[in-house]
């Protein structure tokens, strides 16, 4: 019916609109509301909204930490590039060449070495550090808890296997203690008061200005004609980083970019704290090796990612998932599937994808070669861990 030249009726399924003369309730407007929004998009909006966005939610949940490490050149510089000291060596030429070769004088007497190490449960590791640098250590000095850095409780691995060690035990001082146990803390506070009681041990086992101290984790191994060089040598830096060769779950996989944090200090009373971090720009070449989650058990691999001071990387739980650790171990693939740590996007670029695989065991820790039948887990060809 028109009148006055006007529709005077609505139409009756028209929910965009108020009826007239209707007192509509709060709910039937909400839905009136949203009816008419969705009536206004037209089919691709609703796949965008419906599948494209949700998609996106889900993509930047799982990868959201692989998309924040490869903006990093966007919002973090690179550090400040060290100083590299050639390193020069070969077991035919003396000590006072190879000294003169650095730039250094030749010492009437070597030197003092201690070599001070928090432990958790590398026993194989420990045993290859301490027999290629028996020789040369007035001081092996461990300090072990019975809980890890994430106040998980673990046994004293050490004291369970001490006997193991009778080659150092005249030259050993040992000291376990009580863990925080308080879960949720920041494990790097955990960590840092750990550091702190092996300072207070170093200082226990004798330690005297100008010693050379050697602050590394376990896994992080010196060679051994790198300390008889600084024990031998005058005037070297008070403190010098050591370029390790960096290696992942075996000899087998080398990373391309080297290992820096082992360091090794002339001591000195009241200013020498013991640290894994970056305390000079000095940095010697070709110092010895770093193997990281280099372990015999598939159970070790699993008790680190939960155990260690960077437990957030385990992201979701399958990553425990023992198959899935033992494939990525033999392809020489992140445990974390993380981006390489990099600073620029053509190193993140480069360094994407597993480690290659390595043919060569040369110039490896001796003792390891020695006894390759034991370790044979550690050499290249090797990839197939044990259960437990």
């Amino acid at each position: 019916m028109i009148s006055d030249g006007y529709y005077a009726s609505k139409k009756s399924d028209d929910v965009c609109e108020d009826f007239c003369g209707q007192q509509a309730s709060p709910t039937y407007l909400k839905m009136s509301r949203l009816r008419c929004f969705l009536r206004g998009l037209d089919l691709k909006t609703l796949i965008f909204f419906l599948l494209i966005v949700p998609s996106c939610i889900f993509g930047i949940y799982i990868h959201g930490q692989k998309i924040t490490y490869f903006f990093r050149p966007l919002w973090q510089s690179p550090p400040k590039p060290f100083i590299h000291i050639t390193h020069y060596y070969h077991e035919n030429v003396s000590m006072p060449t190879l000294c003169n070769l650095h730039g250094w004088g030749i010492r009437d007497y070597p030197r003092r070495v201690f070599d001070a190490v928090l432990f958790s449960n590398e026993i194989d590791m420990l045993t290859i550090r301490w027999k290629e640098l028996n020789p040369y250590i007035s001081e092996f000095v461990l300090l072990e808890s019975n809980s890890t850095f994430t106040a998980l409780p673990k046994p004293l691995n050490f004291a369970i296997n001490r006997a193991q060690f009778k080659f150092v035990e005249p030259r050993l001082t040992y000291q376990a203690i009580g863990g925080g146990f308080q879960k949720g803390k920041n494990p790097f506070i955990e960590e840092a008061l750990q550091r702190k009681a092996l300072d207070q041990l170093l200082r226990n086992a004798g330690i005297e200005d100008d010693d050379l101290l050697i602050m590394s984790d376990v896994d992080e191994i010196p060679s051994r004609h790198t300390i008889d060089l600084l024990r031998w040598c005058d005037d070297i830096p008070p403190i010098l980083h050591l370029h390790l060769k960096n290696h992942l779950y075996s000899f087998e996989f080398q990373h391309s970019h080297p290992s820096w944090r082992a360091s090794v200090h002339r001591y000195q009373k009241g200013k020498t704290r013991y640290a894994h971090y970056r305390q000079t720009d000095y940095l010697l070449a070709d110092s010895g090796w770093h193997c990281s989650f280099c372990f015999r058990y598939i159970i070790d691999f699993i008790f680190k990612m939960k155990a260690y001071s960077h437990n957030d990387r385990v992201r979701f739980s399958h990553f425990l998932n023992p198959k899935r650790i033992q494939d990525l171990i033999c392809e020489g693939a992140d445990l974390y599937d993380m981006l390489p740590e990099e600073y620029t996007f053509k190193d993140i670029i480069g360094r994407m994808g597993p480690i290659p695989h390595s043919y060569s065991a040369v110039h490896l820790p001796s003792f390891l070669l020695e006894n390759a039948e034991n370790y044979k887990y550690l050499l290249p060809g090797n990839c197939v861990r044990e259960p437990n």
